[in-house]
């Protein structure tokens, strides 16, 4: 059997070819899903000219849609991302910022033991009445997207969009999501709840825990 790496094929973004993700079919789990292929977006948050594209490509997604970007909220290490998306939302055109400093917050959120995301005081200030950009690696289910929303309105922010490399979901929680990829750019992609695998059904072994940091193999092939 071909090595994990060896099985994996480069997709390439409809909306610019420079763009480009890879991935591989299998069996795979994460918090709250399995699916059938694992999406690898490590070169859209680590290589600074792919990361610089992909945020010129994210900004006209937004363009017409998303007005006021206060702060850019950014899971699964996209920090990368998120600041040179900063930097094309600050040249202006239709977009605004309402900061005092006429600079766009780039934060990440901490995690708690019990997987609840917070903000520690000295970064408050960067949520609280501020507009809020949300950006992901990947969405599947929602359920870390509510849980960050919840968290920004928490600590007294609105969500102004919610921007995602990859995402199988057009919109969730009433919010559209602004993906580079979706199910579409990976035919058959599908996720199941883990009660209704078919996978499992099959008996067949889970080959890596997945998410948007990247993955880990269960067993050695």
């Amino acid at each position: 059997m071909a090595g994990f790496e060896d099985r994996m094929v480069k997709f390439y973004s409809s909306d610019d070819k420079n763009v480009t993700i890879n991935a591989v079919q299998g069996h795979f789990a994460t918090s709250n899903s399995h699916i059938n292929y694992y999406v690898d977006v490590t070169r859209l948050k680590v290589r600074v000219a792919e990361a610089k594209e992909a945020a010129r490509t994210l900004r006209t997604k937004l363009l017409h849609r998303v007005t006021t970007v206060d702060t850019i909220v950014c899971l699964d290490s996209t920090e990368i991302l998120g600041a040179f998306l900063a930097q094309e939302l600050e040249k202006g055109g239709d977009f605004r910022m309402t900061n005092e400093h006429e600079t766009i917050y780039v934060i990440r959120p901490e995690e708690n033991s019990i997987h609840q995301f917070m903000f520690r005081q000295n970064n408050r200030m960067a949520i609280e009445g501020k507009h809020v950009l949300i950006m992901v690696a990947t969405l599947t289910t929602g359920e870390t997207l509510r849980r960050i929303m919840e968290c920004v309105e928490y600590y007294g922010g609105s969500v102004a969009g919610v921007v995602s490399i990859f995402s199988t979901l057009p919109n969730a929680n009433g919010q559209q999501i602004f993906s580079l990829f979706d199910a579409k750019d990976l035919p058959g992609y599908t996720a199941f709840s883990p009660q209704h695998c078919p996978y499992c059904a099959k008996k067949l072994p889970i080959e890596a825990m997945v998410n948007g940091y990247g993955y880990s193999l269960m067993s050695l092939r």
